[in-house]
């Protein structure tokens, strides 16, 4: 079972991070070992934690680390990666001066900038920028605005551990993101393709529908309309919304989502007939 392109790298594996939490030798182990009939082709980038690089010595897999601190860590991980011979495609940090959220992403931009100067960060290896799961208010989007001036990628905070964000929240972010010409990925919650409740009763959101909302709010339908295909929860709905959707351009904004399971989105894409 083959990848169709538009799928390629929509996920990383981030099987080492909560709530699954697997010893990453295991998660480097199972991503080195992943077919195509396993959905290898719909995986990019292994996710993993700053602290944890060590343990990813001799690993020839894609990176994306996860910095655990401030702006000031940001020339850390990536200089132990190239120490260890480690093939660092991206980095992640959040911001987390909710009082001054602009001037945390400033921060991080003049890290970047000194870690790219003195030659600790190719200028290939892409950097999301985590804003707070708060409503894209206006020191959210001024935030947002430094992230994109800079070139930079957003991470929009989707769940993961607990409930993922409300509709007209995670609208918001998409609409900013948008309206700034910045991509983004999505930070968790999206393991399925279509919206649905999960097992302890959180409300989560389907990859699909995101895609499908990302399109809606693109093309400049209004809050409402994208709405309804996020919230859309009918399977057969979904992949007709799909096939239908001129979803081209789509990934160029939403490049990703993180996953903690790489079975549960490529299973439910081959049960759509949208994998093959």
């Amino acid at each position: 079972m083959s990848t169709h392109p538009f799928w390629s790298a929509l996920v990383d594996d981030a099987a080492s991070l909560p709530p699954g939490g697997a010893p990453l030798p295991e998660a480097l182990a199972a991503h080195a070992a992943r077919t195509a009939d396993d959905g290898a082709g719909l995986v990019g980038t292994v996710v993993l934690r700053d602290t944890d690089l060590p343990l990813a010595r001799g690993s020839d897999a894609p990176l994306t680390v996860a910095v655990t601190g401030g702006a000031g860590q940001l020339a850390g991980p990536a200089g132990l990666a190239a120490r260890l011979g480690l093939r660092l495609v991206a980095l992640e940090i959040a911001l987390r001066d909710h009082d001054d959220l602009a001037g945390n992403a400033r921060r991080v931009v003049a890290a970047l900038d000194a870690a790219r100067a003195d030659g600790v960060l190719d200028d290939d290896v892409a950097v999301r920028v985590e804003l707070p799961a708060t409503p894209a208010d206006h020191a959210w989007r001024s935030a947002a605005e430094v992230v994109a001036a800079a070139e930079l990628r957003l991470g929009l905070p989707t769940g993961g551990v607990g409930p993922g964000p409300a509709s007209d929240v995670l609208l918001g972010w998409i609409d900013a993101a948008l309206d700034l010409e910045t991509p983004f990925s999505c930070t968790g919650g999206l393991d399925r393709a279509v919206g649905h409740d999960a097992p302890d009763g959180d409300a989560r959101h389907g990859f699909l529908n995101v895609l499908l909302a990302t399109r809606a709010l693109y093309d400049g339908t209004t809050t409402d309309q994208a709405r309804v295909l996020l919230e859309e929860r009918d399977p057969g709905a979904v992949v007709e919304a799909v096939r239908s959707a001129d979803l081209g351009g789509v990934r160029r904004w939403f490049t990703s989502f993180r996953s903690g399971s790489v079975a549960a989105p490529w299973d439910d894409l081959r049960a759509l007939g949208l994998a093959g």
